[in-house]
């Protein structure tokens, strides 16, 4: 690599680490970060110079960053703490005036162009744009994915792909603009209703698009489309165009008006419009749509849900049957907990990769194991486990910590610590126009107030039949500028690490609801979506009040309720111990 940017002149280059869609997951051609640093997280910057090398990443891949850069060459920086070393900040100090730092403009959004730009010109150093260089260094590197794309029925999007567009087009007449450019993949999937397997974990397809009020264009390797799909697309005046044909499909636009995300666009994409075009700028239209989910969305993942809570609640009883009898480890409860869900209708595969952590492997935020350095399981301490799963009517994200065995008193404080906030969300009241930071609070409150917290964010929005992580609003400590809104399906999962000991996450899907109007506005709630038991073991109940106990016991009658007509009679005893009233 380190050649190639001395061909190119180039004093240190930058990897964003993401591919030409802003995706937080890869196709194995623009796993970049992976090949250059065999780190393999799923957040993270490298920058190389000629000295030196550094990777950055959040509180959820500190431990794994750290173990896997060994030897590398490579230091980790943390991100998103205290006192954090940017990494343009670091090529400030690190480069002197005059230098050149190259970037592929097609690998880094417009926003994030601009600020390394702006920070790297205040010391005279300029960001030149590059090709890709890794074409360069990467032998045998992977091609453009190509599996095929299939089309998701209205009964299960609720909107027709013409719904879809006129949506689009009456929010496009608000900001004078006349197309939206479409480069995030969960984006395309959902605005034309299809759904592929270019990423793992991941139903998308590789493709762009341009839609509003004057034509829809789809760039995708045309071989991912049947003929009939191809043809019906068509008679839906969809033009279809490929793949390799978008920038160049851009150029020849004049005198037009776009509307783009500079926060998910890449930067290669603004620059070809630029000239001779007028480009409006904003949060994505379609993400807010896509957010917004319709009525027969939430009522899919409502049904989805409960073929999950089955799933789990059949590993659950698997696990007590099975444990200290055979050997279980961490890799082993991931690949089981997969095979339940395979068995349950509609199921089209895993959300995203297990993780799950036993005893002081609980305390690796993101971790992955393979069999070769999974624990095995005892009958002693907790197990944590965040797994998912997508199906036609939905996709779920879940995490539950259980015990095993004997678990010491502070264990048990701070499982009902963690609990008393993910409740506190949960039972949240606000009005319409509250930010997910203001709500945030309330998940960390009881853990704040004994001097304890979690870095990473505890709200994330989740796709239906679609990504496990989608946006643009959040609920974390960091200000986003997007209201949490009715039809707004996230996560709500509070946490606590303790470094080498154990960790701790329960992990609900709620979806924001409309509970009452009054004379000071209409106030916003959420319903919980997820059905599966939290393990009342690990509680101490002197830290519980009578609120929050009731809503623990109306929680678990649901779920007893809901999920019995889908379980085995056998289980339904050991269903009503889990979710006995407390």
């Amino acid at each position: 690599m380190r050649l190639e940017m001395l061909k190119q002149n180039l004093d240190a280059f930058y990897i964003s680490g993401t591919d030409p869609h802003s995706s937080e997951y890869l196709p194995g051609r623009w796993q970049t970060r992976a090949f250059i640093s065999g780190f393999t997280g799923s957040y993270g910057v490298v920058v190389i110079t000629q000295e030196e090398a550094g990777l950055w990443t959040d509180s959820r891949y500190f431990l794994q960053a750290e173990e896997q850069l060994k030897g590398s060459g490579i230091k980790m920086f943390k991100l998103r703490v205290l006192n954090a070393v940017l990494p343009e900040n670091w090529l400030v100090k690190k480069l002197s005036s005059e230098s050149k730092v190259g970037i592929d403009p097609q690998t880094i959004n417009v926003t994030g162009f601009r600020n390394l730009e702006d920070k790297l010109v205040e010391k005279g150093i300029k960001l030149v744009k590059t090709n890709d260089l890794l074409d360069k260094v990467w032998e045998n590197r992977p091609g453009i994915p190509d599996h095929p794309v299939f089309e998701l029925d209205t009964i299960y999007a609720g909107k027709t792909r013409k719904d879809k567009k006129e949506d689009l087009t009456n929010e496009l007449k608000k900001t004078d603009s006349e197309l939206h450019v479409i480069t995030t993949l969960d984006e395309l999937a959902w605005m034309y209703n299809l759904r592929g397997s270019d990423i793992l974990y991941n139903p998308v397809f590789t493709g762009f698009g341009i839609a509003g009020r004057s034509e829809s264009v789809l760039f995708i390797q045309k071989n991912k489309l049947s003929f009939d799909l191809q043809l019906k697309l068509e008679k839906e005046r969809i033009v279809i165009k490929d793949y390799r044909e978008f920038y160049v499909w851009l150029g020849q636009q004049k005198n037009r008006s776009f509307f783009l995300d500079p926060d998910t666009t890449n930067y290669a994409v603004y620059e070809t419009l630029k000239e001779g075009n007028v480009i409006v700028e904003g949060t994505s239209k379609i993400a807010l749509l896509k957010a917004h989910k319709n009525a027969t969305e939430i009522e899919g993942f409502r049904a989805a849900m409960k073929k999950d809570g089955a799933a789990q609640v059949e590993f659950l009883f698997w696990l007590k049957n099975h444990l200290v009898k055979e050997e279980i480890t961490e890799y082993t409860v991931g690949r089981k907990l997969a095979e339940f869900r395979a068995k349950q209708p509609d199921f089209m595969g895993e959300s995203f990769s297990p993780i799950v952590g036993y005893k002081n492997h609980g305390a690796i935020v993101h971790l992955s194991v393979g069999p070769e350095n999974a624990l095995p399981l005892e009958a002693d301490g907790i197990l944590l486990f965040d797994s998912g799963g997508h199906y036609l009517q939905g996709t779920t994200d879940i995490t539950r910590t259980v015990a095993l065995g004997k678990v010491s008193d502070r264990l048990k404080k701070d499982f009902t610590l963690v609990l008393k906030g993910m409740i506190a969300l949960t039972k949240a009241r606000f009005p319409v126009g509250t930010k997910g930071a203001y709500l945030d609070i309330l998940a960390r409150k009881a853990l704040w107030e004994n001097g304890l917290n979690y870095g990473h964010g505890t709200g994330h929005g989740v796709g239906h039949f679609l990504n496990v992580h989608e946006g643009p609003m959040s609920v974390r400590q960091e200000f986003n500028s997007i209201p949490i809104e009715p039809g707004m399906v996230i996560s709500n999962e509070p946490a606590l690490y303790r470094e080498g000991e154990y960790g701790i996450r329960t992990e609900n899907m709620i979806c924001c609801v409309e509970k009452e109007v009054t004379s000071f506005g209409t106030f916003l709630g959420f319903e919980t979506l997820t059905l599966c038991p939290i393990d009342t073991t690990l509680l101490d109940e002197t830290l519980i009040t009578g609120e929050e106990k009731d809503w623990l016991n109306e929680y678990h009658a649901k779920v007893n309720a809901e999920l019995k007509p889908l379980l085995k009679s056998e289980i339904h005893p050991f269903l009503e111990e889990l979710t006995i009233s407390i």
